[in-house]
């Protein structure tokens, strides 16, 4: 079980809070609103009304016990800005914070953040590319060079084997799982035959992978 600091219950931070507790995580949430502290409190458990911007009381909650601790502060960058330096000043583990600007992401990064997120802009680019994209169901961007695509299968490759296909050196991409009928079967072996009514999940390259897209 992990630990995680999220301070901020906004849009961004009561969401993620949920998700992790529905994985299990131990979370502790901060909030300065009492009235959002309120509003969340039947679906999460621990929360604390207080101000992370003072020093003390940040340093009262053992940020360094946290396997991770959460920026989730979007109304104010100065706010998110000064709350991630004291959070690595005080030995916080990762952290992890919310911007909306390349140039706040910057200076987050400079100044503590392990992992700076776009919210709006990251959801918005998956939506793009999986409903601009042809071939392409969904994508996770895992480095800007790199992803994770589910595509449609290239009808010419119905009735052959990853063997057979030599898929690695002649596409530059690794199939990481098959998906029929909504059932994901990661790890295909060497030998399995595509059948027509399969997609794909793979690893590559942005560009390589678009230029897989394009197959027949």
């Amino acid at each position: 079980m992990k630990s995680m600091l999220i301070i901020g219950l906004g849009r961004f931070g009561r969401h993620m809070a949920l998700k992790c507790i529905e994985e299990g995580s131990e979370v502790l949430c901060i909030e300065k609103d009492e009235e959002v502290a309120d509003a969340n409190a039947s679906k999460i458990r621990n929360i604390q009304i207080g101000d992370a911007r003072n020093e003390e009381y940040l340093e009262s909650l053992g940020v360094s016990n946290f396997d991770l601790c959460v920026v989730a502060i979007g109304d104010s960058f100065q706010s998110a800005l000064e709350i991630t330096v004291l959070l690595k000043d005080l030995g916080a583990k990762y952290i992890l914070a919310r911007a909306t600007r390349d140039v706040h992401r910057k200076l987050l990064l400079r100044n503590g953040a392990d992992y700076v997120v776009y919210a709006e802009r990251d959801i918005a680019e998956r939506l793009a590319v999986r409903f601009s994209a042809n071939n392409i169901f969904d994508f996770i961007e895992l480095t800007p060079e790199y992803g994770i695509y589910e595509v449609v299968l290239p009808q010419s490759w119905i009735g052959k084997t990853i063997l057979d296909l030599d898929v690695r050196n002649r596409y530059g991409i690794s199939i990481l799982a098959t998906k029929e009928n909504g059932v994901l079967s990661p790890q295909p072996f060497a030998s399995h035959v595509f059948t027509n009514h399969e997609s794909i999940l793979i690893l590559g390259t942005h560009d390589r992978v678009r230029k897989f897209t394009q197959l027949k």
